[in-house]
């Protein structure tokens, strides 16, 4: 391509916009992707910064910023109980799936045994198997076996039991660390906890990234569950059915509404803005080799 500074001025000019036109053909659907998905958010968060006539009216952009409206959410009763219960039930899901995740994915891709093959076709298998075909079964276990209907624990116990979708996204990203590590650090005398200690868990970061931050927006996001196990005790509720709660109660105050929303989706926004470059990475090296 033409340097621009070795033209004459006219010419310059010409290969300015040439410049400019080539970058917005490539570009211009990147730009409405973006858009399209930016602008929403935009949307939610003005409305929110609105008084509560004009959250009614068909105003883009608040004629006064009232950032006290989220102030009136924080102390709305319960609102502060289902930020905690959210944490509980996202955090300590995150950990315990990939806590017992790691083990089972590193022995279906590291071990040679015999039903290898079976193993990992049954992963797959509860893969594709919905949530609801096991739901009354799970509820009446839980509810009348356990007596813990109305808690997020019938939520929260299973996951220590690892998840299947965590399985098989971790062990495509193992089947990515050579195997030389691995033997080289059992010629060393390394056991194969130790090994999987030591050597892999370093290696396969960004993998655990990625499904940690996988489980993490499922459990954060989860209305189903909280609404089959906590309904029936708000003190147990979560953010995201506390929402449709909250926005019963508040049908008329789109305002408020949407500052809630706004509330609800930070968290998710801030932990993957600053762990996006280990997800990234975790999901571009899954299933590089199979």
């Amino acid at each position: 391509m033409t340097n621009p500074a070795t033209l004459s001025t006219p010419a310059r000019r010409k290969a300015r916009r040439t410049e400019l036109l080539h970058w917005i053909a490539v570009h211009s659907l990147g730009v409405a992707a973006a858009l399209f998905f930016v602008l929403p958010f935009v949307f939610v968060f003005l409305t929110s910064l609105m008084g509560d006539q004009q959250a009614l009216t068909r105003d883009l952009t608040p004629n006064s910023w009232h950032w006290d409206n989220y102030l009136k959410v924080f102390h709305t009763d319960g609102f502060l109980t289902w930020w905690r219960n959210s944490l509980l039930y996202a955090g300590a899901g995150t950990v315990l799936v990939v806590v017992s995740s790691v083990p089972v994915a590193y022995a279906l891709a590291k071990f040679r045994f015999r039903g290898r093959r079976l193993s990992m076709l049954l992963v797959i298998s509860m893969m594709m198997l919905p949530p609801q075909v096991v739901i009354i079964p799970m509820y009446l276990f839980w509810a009348q076996q356990m007596d813990l209907s109305g808690t997020l624990w019938p939520l929260i116990v299973p996951l220590a039991f690892g998840d299947a979708f965590t399985v098989f996204l971790l062990r495509q990203f193992l089947l990515t660390i050579p195997d030389e590590y691995i033997e080289a650090a059992r010629i060393d005398g390394c056991g194969e906890l130790r090994t999987l200690l030591r050597v892999v868990l370093p290696m396969a970061k960004p993998g655990i990234a990625a499904v940690a931050l996988f489980q993490f927006f499922a459990a954060w996001n989860d209305y189903f569950g909280p609404q089959i196990y906590a309904s029936e005790n708000p003190a147990a509720w979560t953010l995201s059915y506390g929402l449709e709660s909250f926005r019963g109660a508040h049908h008329t105050n789109w305002n408020l509404t949407m500052a809630a929303t706004v509330l609800v989706m930070a968290p998710v926004i801030l932990v993957f803005f600053f762990a996006q470059k280990a997800f990234v990475e975790g999901v571009t090296l899954t299933g590089v080799k199979g």
